[in-house]
């Protein structure tokens, strides 16, 4: 049960951009640029982050949205399962491996990020920007795991289908709120 009163349904981040919409708006733009602005990392990759973050971090509703939206933007459901389980043995380029390397480490501590890490991300063509943007996004989704987490928002079941349908609203509208707002979402 959430800490404070929240709608039951929207849940996870998603109430919570709603109780505040003042916060929210900084959230939902720093959130679009970076997962869905112009970048050398695909979209795909940017949720690959997101995703190993959210995973390592324990927020369930986290893992699932970026789940779902990286299955879509992937059209495959094994590269986020098995990234989950060893990020060397994904069908990746070696450079995203390291780049998701980078991220975990972020998500221990950002000081667990080291020299070595950065240079064996860059050793496979990483550039500067897409170092800044891994940290970055891992960072952001440190914040917003322990946001979700820390108010206790409501997590649908898994097997539920809320995150493919929200994998779906996150990769066809991205994260802006949607103009006519989530009412549409209440059950009738």
């Amino acid at each position: 049960m959430p800490h404070i009163s929240l709608p039951e349904h929207l849940p996870g981040i998603t109430g919570l951009l709603e109780y505040s919409q003042e916060t929210a708006q900084p959230i939902r733009d720093l959130t679009q640029l970076l997962l869905r602005g112009d970048n050398t990392l695909s979209q795909g990759e940017r949720e690959l982050i997101a995703t190993i973050v959210s995973y390592r971090n324990g927020c369930i509703f986290c893992t699932n949205a970026h789940t779902a939206a990286t299955d879509l933007l992937l059209g495959e459901t094994e590269t986020c399962e098995i990234m989950k389980q060893d990020i060397d043995q994904m069908p990746v380029s070696d450079k995203l491996k390291a780049l998701l390397k980078i991220a975990s480490l972020v998500q221990i501590n950002g000081k667990a990020v080291t020299p070595e890490s950065v240079e064996l991300a860059k050793s496979f063509g990483a550039t500067d920007a897409e170092i800044h943007d891994t940290v970055l996004i891992a960072a952001l989704f440190c914040l917003y795991n322990r946001y979700v987490d820390g108010m206790a928002t409501f997590t649908p079941d898994p097997q539920s289908g809320f995150y493919q349908q929200l994998g779906e609203r996150i990769v066809n509208h991205g994260y802006q709120r949607l103009p006519q707002g989530y009412d549409h979402l209440k059950k009738s």
